[in-house]
């Protein structure tokens, strides 16, 4: 996302002759993205998730509402829309509320369109959130 900054072009007698909008990177954060868990292999996955941005950091955000009805070895991920974790960033802390989880540095985050809760011990999902802009 850019902003726009103004650049005058300003004579000598101090009267501006013209004066053009021109893109600008000012810290400017990325839009997040969002979306709303379901369940997967007969399992219960409720609220929301969130991919945002903080001072050239990426995170996953699973909200106050999350809730995941248990399964053992439950662990974040994210990727895209196919059956399976693209990257598994961390165990699940727990089964419910808000929680905050880092990708790493340098991660290319264009292709991730679905944030995933996966057992890794069996290799199903539990849950998933597709993300809308």
């Amino acid at each position: 996302m850019t902003l726009l900054k103004r650049l005058a072009i300003v004579t000598a007698a101090g009267a501006a002759l013209f004066a053009v909008a021109i893109p600008a990177l000012v810290n400017a954060q990325e839009a997040p993205r969002a979306g709303i868990f379901v369940g997967d292999s007969n399992h219960v996955a409720t609220g929301e998730a969130r991919l945002v941005e903080r001072d050239g950091r990426w995170f996953v955000e699973l909200g106050a509402d999350f809730s995941l009805d248990g399964a053992p070895d439950p662990k974040v991920s994210v990727g895209g829309l196919d059956a399976g974790p693209g990257l598994i960033l961390a165990p699940l802390e727990r089964k419910t509320g808000a929680q905050t989880y880092a990708l790493p540095v340098g991660f290319d985050v264009s292709s991730v369109e679905r944030i995933w809760i996966w057992c890794e011990r069996f290799s199903v999902p539990l849950g998933h959130a597709d993300l809308s802009a």
